[in-house]
C-alpha cells in the first residue's frame, strides 16, 4: 500500500527514526499515533514534540484499541520483529513495515542501499561523494546522519538517495527495491539478536530480495558467503550483478592490481584487459578494507548512472571524488600526533573482525585499546591478531577479563576509564607507535554510543600530558 493522507499509521518505537517517521507522515496528512513501551517519565521530550504534531503517544494499555484501528504499523529498528508488542501487532492482522520501506513508498528519487556488517557508512558517503563530484545531486540517509523517510520525503525524481541499510532495518521490507543494492561483507555480529550467523546473514541478503532485471547487485568476491549467490547451486540474485575484489580475483569486475583499482575494459576491443582507476596509495581512506569500500562505491555509482549499456559517467568525473574524500569520523580517524606518537579513533570498530582490519593497517608499534559490551561474538580471531600486532592491549569494558584471558603472553593492562587508559597508553608510548581504539565491542556499559566513546578518547589525549619523548 502506498502511505497516502487519511491513512492511520502507527508508529512503534520513538527514537530518532520513529520521530523521523511520525514527523514526516503527519505532515503528509496521514493520522498517525506513536507508541512506546518505556516508562511515561522517560519519553518527556518525545511526547512533548510528538503533542506538537497533534500525534498522540500511547502505552501499553492502549495498544490493543489503536493497533485495531490502524491501516499499517511501522517499526523502528531498534525494535526487534519478535517484541511482544508487535505480535499484538500482527495478530490484530496490521501490516508491520520498517522505515526505509515506508521511506521507499514515498521516494520520489532512486535509491542506491548499502549494507554489510563493517563498511556500510564509509561507503554510503563516499557514493554521495562520488554522485556529487560527478555532478549530481545525491542526499544519503538511513542508518548513518539522517533517517532515511525524512531524505526520501525532501528528495526530487532528479537526486539520488543513497541509503545505508541495517539488517534492524532490513527485516520489515516487503518492496522496497532499491537502483543499486550494495553488500560489503558479513561476518558474526549481532549475535545478541539473531540466534545465529545464518539469521543475520539471511537478513542482510533482504536488501537484493525485490529486486528485478532492470536493478543492479554489487558483492564482494572475496567473502564467501556473499560469493555464494553467485556460484551456488541456485543463483539467487535475480538483477544484473557486478563484482569487487581486494584478493584480485579475476572474475571480479573492479579489483586490486599492483596496487592500482582497476576495472575490466568495457570494449569488446579490449576484452580481458584491465583499466587503471586510482592507485589505492592516492585514497585517504586507509587499509585493505577502505580500499575495498572504495571499490564498492565506485560499481555503484557506475552502474546506477548506466545509459543502456553503456557507462554513464567517465573515470574522469569519478577519480577526483576516490581521491578527495576523507575518513569518516571514528573510522581511522587521526586526533593527534604527539612527540611521534599517533592517536587513532577506530571506535566504530564494533566487531573482532573490525579490530582485525583495523591492526593490518599499521606497520608501526601498535597500543590497542580495546572491550566494551559484547555481542556474542567470539574474541579468538581477534586476540590472535592482537598478540602478533599489538605491543601492549589496553583492556576496557565488560569484556575485559574475557578478552585479557585470551591473549596469552601478549602484554595487557586494565582500565576502569577512557581516561585510565589513554594515561596507560602514553606512559607506554615512544615515538613511532600508533594508539589505536578499535574496541572490537559495542559501547552501551559504558558510553551511550559509539561516537561517545570516540569523543572521549580524543578528549583525553586532548586533555592528558603529551606523550614523553624517549
Amino acid at each position: 500500500m502506498k502511505l497516502v493522507a487519511g491513512d492511520r499509521a502507527l508508529i512503534v518505537g520513538v527514537g530518532r527514526s520513529g520521530m523521523a517517521t511520525a514527523a514526516v507522515l503527519r505532515d503528509r496528512g496521514l493520522r498517525v499515533t506513536a507508541y512506546d513501551d518505556k516508562p511515561p517519565d522517560q519519553l518527556h521530550e518525545q511526547s512533548a514534540a510528538l503533542a506538537g504534531l497533534s500525534i498522540e503517544l500511547i502505552g501499553k494499555g492502549a495498544l490493543a484499541a489503536n493497533a485495531a484501528g490502524s491501516d499499517v504499523a511501522i517499526v523502528s529498528p531498534g525494535v526487534p520483529l519478535n517484541n511482544p508488542a508487535v505480535l499484538e501487532i500482527q495478530r490484530a492482522g496490521i501490516p508491520v513495515i520498517s522505515e526505509i520501506e515506508a521511506a521507499y513508498r514515498i521516494a520520489r528519487a532512486p535509491i542506491i542501499a548499502i549494507s554489510g556488517t563493517k563498511g556500510k557508512s564509509t561507503t554510503t558517503a563516499l557514493i554521495g561523494h562520488l554522485l556529487r563530484s560527478a555532478g549530481l545531486a545525491a542526499r544519503t540517509g538511513g542508518n548513518i546522519g539522517s533517517p532515511l523517510i525524512r531524505e526520501a520525503a525532501a528528495a526530487g525524481p532528479d537526486e539520488w538517495l543513497v541509503a545505508e541499510v541495517s539488517s534492524f532495518q532490513l527485516e520489515g521490507i516487503t518492496s522496497f527495491r532499491p537502483r543499486v543494492s550494495v553488500l560489503l561483507n558479513i561476518t558474526a555480529d549481532h549475535l545478541d539478536r539473531y540466534p545465529s550467523i545464518d539469521e543475520y546473514r539471511e537478513a542482510k541478503f533482504r536488501i537484493f530480495a525485490n529486486q528485478t532485471e532492470r536493478d543492479w547487485f554489487v558483492g564482494n568476491a572475496d567473502d564467501a558467503a556473499i560469493r555464494e549467490l553467485r556460484d551456488g547451486p541456485v543463483k539467487r540474485v535475480r538483477c544484473g550483478d557486478a563484482w569487487f575484489s581486494s584478493s584480485g580475483a579475476e572474475s571480479a569486475d573492479v579489483l586490486i592490481k599492483g596496487g592500482w583499482i582497476v576495472r575490466r575494459a568495457r570494449s569488446k576491443r579490449e576484452a580481458g584487459k584491465y583499466v587503471p582507476v586510482v592507485a589505492a596509495a592516492d585514497l585517504k581512506i586507509e587499509g585493505a578494507h577502505n580500499a575495498a569500500n572504495a571499490m564498492a562505491a565506485y560499481l555503484a555509482v557506475s552502474l546506477a548512472l548506466l545509459r543502456g549499456t553503456e557507462i554513464g559517467t567517465s573515470d574522469d568525473a569519478l577519480v577526483p571524488g576516490l581521491r578527495s574524500f576523507e575518513p569518516l569520523p571514528h573510522r581511522l580517524q587521526t586526533v593527534a600526533t604527539e612527540n611521534g606518537v599517533r592517536f587513532v579513533d577506530d571506535s566504530k570498530a564494533s566487531t573482532p573482525d573490525a579490530v582485525i582490519k583495523a591492526l593490518s593497517v599499521f606497520d608501526a608499534p601498535v597500543i590497542l585499546i580495546a572491550g566494551g559490551r559484547s555481542k556474542r561474538t567470539d574474541f579468538a580471531a581477534l586476540a590472535k591478531a592482537a598478540g602478533q600486532r599489538a605491543k601492549l592491549v589496553v583492556l576496557i569494558g565488560e569484556t575485559a577479563r574475557e578478552i585479557g584471558s585470551l591473549l596469552g603472553k601478549t602484554p595487557i593492562a586494565y582500565a576502569d576509564s577512557m581516561d585510565a587508559a589513554v594515561a596507560v597508553a602514553k606512559g607506554t608510548a615512544e615515538p613511532g607507535d600508533v594508539v589505536l581504539l578499535s574496541p572490537g565491542c559495542a559501547s552501551f556499559d559504558m558510553f551511550e554510543s559509539a561516537e561517545a566513546r570516540g569523543d572521549a578518547f580524543a578528549g583525553a589525549v586532548r586533555a592528558q600530558p603529551a606523550a614523553s619523548p624517549s
